[in-house]
């Protein structure tokens, strides 16, 4: 959606004062440890654009609360993979030669909106290990939350989102669908703990040279994620409600989780039909 768009959707700007307000009628507390997926354009015009979003999230959870967002780097994987858009085969060596190695104060985010790519880079924001799907995070249990995230099980059970899980964390969704839920990948990975695993590459820095690694990673079924958050939005768990003009939900990640580990573990024992 470009600004035009936004302004032409608001009413009139949204300002800090109204957005605490509103995370605060949704059920955002002080103390809370929030795992926020945002979309800025959906909220509407805002008066200093991302910033002031996460100034407002900041001052809804207080000094006692923590603040986690994804920082996915997606470029950095193998570019036999890429398809949104992919690149020509010939360049696929170049590219595995000189692509810069994962650092966590400068590689950017990629797809994640301008809020995500801004709270990256503000002042005492911690980011864990993972060259491709890290997390950021602000607030007294970063540290906590980010110490371990392993390189070829980014979402299991001692990952920042288990981390997560054991702080009793809340998933704010502003004007975000299920497909972009990342808390649901850590119920694939309980659901299916052996599951299909797939070959990919990534740059880091190792002994402090620039090393090009293979790595064998889970798949992902994020079709289910849609599907399973229909089920959910009639739950008494999930909170409803508008964070400026964006349709916003707040639920618990530990139970939210459990429902859709019992789901997805019977639709994998479940006989399938023949082909």
């Amino acid at each position: 959606m470009t600004e035009a768009a936004a302004i032409a959707r608001s009413s009139g700007p949204v300002t800090q004062a109204r957005l605490v307000v509103d995370l605060q009628r949704l059920g955002v507390l002080p103390g809370m440890a929030l795992l926020v997926h945002t979309s800025l354009s959906r909220i509407g015009w805002v008066c200093g654009g991302a910033r002031t979003v996460i100034e407002s999230l900041l001052q809804a959870v207080g000094p006692d609360g923590t603040i986690i967002m994804p920082a996915q780097s997606s470029e950095l994987s193998d570019p036999s993979g890429w398809c949104d858009p992919p690149v020509p085969e010939t360049w696929w060596e170049t590219i595995r030669a000189t692509m810069p190695p994962y650092d966590p104060h400068l590689t950017p985010t990629r797809g994640m909106g301008q809020i995500a790519e801004v709270f990256r880079t503000w002042s005492g924001v911690q980011r864990s290990a993972h060259p491709q799907v890290s997390f950021t995070a602000l607030g007294p249990l970063a540290a906590d939350i980010l110490a371990t995230q392993p390189l070829e099980d980014p979402f299991g059970i001692r990952s920042p989102l288990a981390a997560l899980s054991s702080h009793n964390a809340q998933v704010l969704m502003i004007g975000t669908g299920w497909d972009t839920c990342t808390a649901l990948h850590l119920a694939e990975r309980l659901a299916e703990p052996d599951g299909p695993r797939f070959q990919d590459g990534t740059c880091i820095t190792a002994d402090g040279e620039r090393r090009w690694i293979r790595i064998s990673l889970p798949e992902t079924k994020t079709e289910r994620f849609t599907p399973f958050g229909a089920r959910l939005d009639g739950n008494a768990l999930l909170r409803h409600g508008h964070i400026g003009s964006a349709a916003s939900r707040l639920f618990p990640l530990t139970p939210a989780i459990r429902m859709a580990v019992q789901d997805w573990s019977r639709q994998e024992q479940s006989p399938q039909s023949d082909q």
